[in-house]
């Protein structure tokens, strides 16, 4: 009788470990498919940023080719008048009527070029002072949220802006647009950065996934109205932290800017979020392209 007690005993011990073992290995799965689509989302990020550059370098590059260009037809220029001056004393022009002429116009040429260095050179100095100040932005907003789950609050930049990407279950309960205690006090920290940066625009955008929400639900028709009330209630957290109104624009895309296109539960979950898009202004920068 008491062989069979611990024969049975052991079969239910040993169960017991292989139920645990399962559980363990689930969990530990999940938990690296999520640190696996995160990392595919900052690739994909960092690749967008990359083309952005390239696409400014290429730009500047253009530039200088133009300028070195308009050097050449300056000096070709030059070879002319001095040509046409040659001409003209043989055809009893006077020297000096020639060579003030001459001079005057390789003058202005050059001042016109001068100018167009200039433009061009204090456009390279704003990009760069933008780009440090992106880059300063970033480290302040990431230091601010330090203490979140990296599956909950992701921090990227993408085309001169920061974007700090907000999960779903970190703010909100489905279809609620009630912001849950944790999830304001993440607005609230990244407000303490936002309300010092008065040169930093602030767009919040909410978004949904392609499942219609609940009929009659109050107040709501589709999924537009829930990603622009999610989208103002986080303006009015922000806003009321301290951020500038006048610097905050809330918004909602609904289900059409997806992370995910597939039709999965974990595809769905990512493309659950909200985006606070924070832009540097560039007005100085827009008034030398508009004198260039």
């Amino acid at each position: 009788m008491r062989k069979h007690l611990l024969k049975a005993s052991v079969i239910l011990l040993a169960g017991s470990m292989t139920m645990t073992s399962c559980v363990v290995s689930k969990k530990k799965y999940d938990d690296l498919l999520a640190r696996k689509n995160a990392l595919e989302i900052d690739k994909s990020n960092l690749e967008r940023e990359k083309l952005t550059l390239e696409e400014q370098k290429a730009l500047l590059e253009k530039e200088k080719a133009n300028l070195q260009d308009e050097r050449a037809q300056l000096e070709q220029q030059k070879l002319e008048y001095e040509k046409s001056l040659a001409q003209a004393l043989k055809e009893g022009k006077t020297l000096g009527e020639n060579l003030n002429m001459s001079k005057s116009q390789i003058e202005r040429l050059n001042a016109d070029l001068k100018a167009r260095e200039q433009r061009l050179a204090e456009l390279q100095r704003i990009l760069d002072e933008k780009e440090k100040a992106v880059a300063n932005l970033r480290n302040r907003v990431s230091n601010a949220l330090l203490g979140f789950n990296d599956k909950d609050l992701t921090i990227n930049v993408r085309n001169g802006k920061v974007y700090v990407s907000l999960a779903e279950q970190l703010l909100f309960n489905s279809g609620s647009t009630k912001v849950d205690p944790k999830g304001e006090d993440a607005l609230r920290k990244l407000a303490s950065v936002l309300k010092d940066q008065k040169d930093v625009n602030v767009l919040v955008e909410g978004h949904t996934d392609d499942v219609p929400i609940a009929k009659g639900t109050v107040g709501m028709s589709d999924n537009w109205d829930l990603s622009v009330l999610r989208a103002t209630e986080i303006t009015r957290i922000l806003t009321n932290a301290g951020v500038d109104p006048q610097r905050v624009t809330p918004s909602g895309r609904s289900k059409y800017v997806p992370l995910d296109e597939a039709k999965t539960k974990e595809a769905r979950q990512k493309n659950r979020r909200t985006e606070i898009i924070l832009t540097p202004k560039l007005d100085e920068l827009f008034q030398i392209l508009e004198t260039t």
